[in-house]
């Protein structure tokens, strides 16, 4: 799917019209128009402001062209289970359970995180085991853990 159908999509969920969509990013409505249509795309600032506006991700918003990651914790990541930034704003590279207003939830180790996220495998019905090798071949590839 198109960024156009993305944001027509995503305005009309929020029930928006594209005057009041215009106002608040401060672009004319016949612009909100033209990206509805295709036949423009906003500007990079511009995708932050309706990011923020529209409350999803950069990465939602222009058709999920690659799978997110918690770069902490490693768990899939999805617009509802994405941290803050200190603005308030969407932080696609880590989960609320570990990031949140801009700054880490933890000061856990790596060894506390692998632990953590084991045990909640565990209880999800992965084998102890594999949920041990799973964390070890993965954390560390993180940006979190990364030295």
């Amino acid at each position: 799917m198109e960024f156009k159908d993305h944001f027509l999509k995503l305005r009309e969920r929020r029930g928006l019209s594209q005057q009041e969509v215009a106002e608040q990013l401060n672009v004319t409505r016949q612009a909100v128009s033209r990206w509805e249509r295709g036949e423009t795309t906003p500007n990079v600032d511009t995708l932050k402001q309706i990011s923020r506006l529209m409350d999803v991700s950069l990465n939602t918003l222009l058709g999920c062209p690659r799978e997110l990651y918690c770069q902490s914790c490693g768990m899939p990541l999805e617009d509802e289970f994405l941290g803050r930034d200190s603005d308030g704003a969407l932080n696609e590279k880590f989960c609320k359970w570990c990031y949140d207003e801009g700054h880490f939830l933890s000061d856990c180790t790596m060894e506390e995180m692998q632990e953590q996220c084991v045990s909640i495998m565990v209880q999800q019905g992965v084998e102890e085991s594999a949920a041990r090798q799973h964390m070890a071949s993965i954390l560390p590839r993180l940006e979190r853990w990364k030295q």
